[in-house]
């Protein structure tokens, strides 16, 4: 997807005006703010990836007729749906929202 905007890469396009920049000149007010939205969704993406990784190692473990239960491999393959449903859940909710944002009249 298109960065546009400069909100996920932290760059922002020539032609724009820069945010403005709050806080001190050693950046103690931006510690407060917390983890920035971009770090916050590459991190559930890894995550997701990670889940997903674990439930493909789960399965393959039991077709080879390795040390895995059943129960185990039908948990991890759940465990991966739900994790990728919530982040798809989340991609529709953040078109939905820049969608929207597209209609605004300036």
């Amino acid at each position: 997807m298109a960065d546009p905007l400069g909100f996920i890469s932290g760059v922002t396009p020539a032609g724009f005006p820069k945010p403005p920049q709050t806080g001190t000149a050693n950046g103690a007010d931006k510690a407060e703010q917390g983890p920035a939205f971009r770090d916050v969704l590459m991190q559930n993406l890894e995550e997701v990836n990670k889940a997903q990784q674990e439930a493909t190692r789960a399965v393959e473990d039991l077709a080879t007729g390795g040390d895995t239960d059943i129960n185990d491999v039908i948990l991890a393959s759940q465990k991966a749906d739900n994790a990728f449903r919530m982040l798809q859940a989340l991609r529709n909710r953040m078109m939905e929202a820049y969608e929207e944002i597209k209609q605004v009249r300036v």
